[in-house]
């Protein structure tokens, strides 16, 4: 039998700190007095703090603050009654206004360790509400006898654990103000113990709400569920099984989803499963932005890589006559080309492409592969556009915008597009997409 290694007991005793820099999820990053780097949460460049251990690793070693002995100017109160608890928000102690130059150094610090680039300017930082701005989200659901019951909220900081909450700050006000009665109705379930998640959309026309179930719901349950839907005015969906399982409660025939992208009179259609920006303010300003930036003319030939249900493809229709939207979801390509038609838009394209895959052929993807296009804008996933940007100097295009939301791939794809495509980075900013939390969204230029 192998022999376990025996680990050194976690030292407990609390401990100063000052607190250098910030790391790229929010934590606080400093020295210990044996040079060991620290990792302190809710902890701010600037600051003393006493911190406890509460992992320790060869190199490095996490805590956590447990007094601010030397504040820095920029703390302040957060205005979540559970932060520091729930996992969904880690910046609300630093003013709002500091957090996006925090996300800005950090973009600039990823494309120089991890893309050896730099812009040659930078883009004023795209910034909408900071408090209820959220659209989209997943909570937590589990029945918790010990905790009083049925708890509905996010991921525990740190851990697998649901933070019990009735308020969500950053959540449209009308969905958050439902977190009571949704609790409560989902207790008096039979099946309260296998609800794991509730997904939430927020349309234009109707807020929607997806449950997901792991025993079938009794009549009694569909009831409760109904009534609460009618309570408060949302469609509520039901998911017994996979993606492909979610049906309508109530209403039977619910209206079609739809958000608006008023600056370009377009109107999207999408289903509750579907991804669409999560700040839907931030997500307007992000189209005119890039729109803006590509200065689309109209012979200008136009590539939109991760299009989805058409968010950028659409509104590009509006300024030139070629426009190619692609995407690796068959189900979003179907949802694209409706949006297309509902528009009027009928001379887009839109067609199916596994765009992570290298070795994609004309004859399994379309002749899009084979063609030339002057501008193309990219919107890929956190795992960025890596094989796609290998394809790029086919293509031609004299200028690239690339909207990311992960900054490190972005750095590596800059590099890439800069180091060995012969591009220029002319621009980069960051946009506040997810105002208090770690995430950083951004947009860079690249031209020819």
């Amino acid at each position: 039998m192998a022999r376990r290694r025996n680990r050194k007991q976690l030292d407990l005793t609390p401990r100063e700190i000052q607190i250098d820099s910030m790391a790229h999820d929010g934590r606080g990053v400093g020295r210990g007095e044996d040079g060991k780097v620290v990792f302190v949460d809710f902890a701010l460049p600037g600051e003393k703090v006493v911190y406890v251990p509460v992992m320790n690793r060869k190199s490095y070693l996490f805590g956590t603050t447990l007094e601010v002995l030397e504040p820095s100017e920029h703390r302040i109160e957060p205005k979540c009654a559970v932060f520091g608890d729930c996992g969904g928000c880690v910046l609300q102690h630093l003013d709002e206004n500091i957090q996006i130059k925090y996300k800005q150094q950090q973009l600039l610090e990823n494309f120089k360790k991890i893309g050896d680039v730099q812009p040659e300017a930078l883009l004023e930082p795209m910034t909408g509400k900071h408090w209820g701005y959220r659209r989209r989200a997943r909570l937590g659901a589990k029945f918790v006898p010990k905790k009083g019951g049925m708890i509905i909220g996010f991921r525990e900081r740190n851990t697998s654990y649901i933070q019990p909450t009735d308020k969500c700050e950053v959540l449209y006000p009308e969905v958050s103000a439902m977190f009571p009665d949704l609790r409560e109705t989902l207790e008096k379930t039979s099946c309260n113990d296998k609800i794991p998640q509730i997904e939430i959309s927020v349309a234009d026309n109707a807020v929607v709400m997806i449950v997901r179930h792991l025993e079938t719901f009794v009549q009694n349950d569909l009831d409760l569920l109904t009534e609460f839907a009618k309570r408060n005015q949302v469609q509520l969906f039901l998911q017994p099984g996979n993606l492909k399982s979610v049906h309508p409660l109530y209403p039977e025939k619910p209206d079609a989803l739809f958000f608006e992208l008023k600056e370009f009179d377009i109107k999207i259609n999408f289903l509750p499963t579907d991804f669409i920006q999560v700040n839907g303010g931030i997500n307007e300003q992000l189209v005119s932005r890039a729109i803006e930036l590509l200065d689309i003319q109209k012979d200008d030939r136009v590539l939109d890589l991760f299009c989805g249900v058409g968010n950028f493809t659409l509104p590009l229709a509006r300024y030139s006559d070629h426009v190619v939207g692609v995407e690796g979801d068959q189900a979003l390509v179907n949802r694209a080309i409706h949006n297309r038609q509902s528009n009027g838009l009928d001379d887009v394209e839109f067609h199916f492409g596994d765009l992570f895959k290298e070795d994609m052929s004309a004859d399994s993807h379309g002749d899009w592969l084979e063609q030339k296009f002057d501008k193309i804008l990219l919107d890929p996933p956190r795992s960025g556009a890596a094989e796609m940007i290998k394809r790029l100097p086919a293509f031609g295009a004299s200028k690239v915008v690339y909207v990311s939301c992960g900054p490190a791939t972005l750095a590596r794809d800059a590099g890439v597009m800069v180091n060995e495509h012969g591009y220029r980075m002319t621009y980069a900013g960051v946009i506040d997409m997810f105002p208090h939390t770690a995430h950083v969204e951004s947009i860079a230029v690249f031209e020819r």
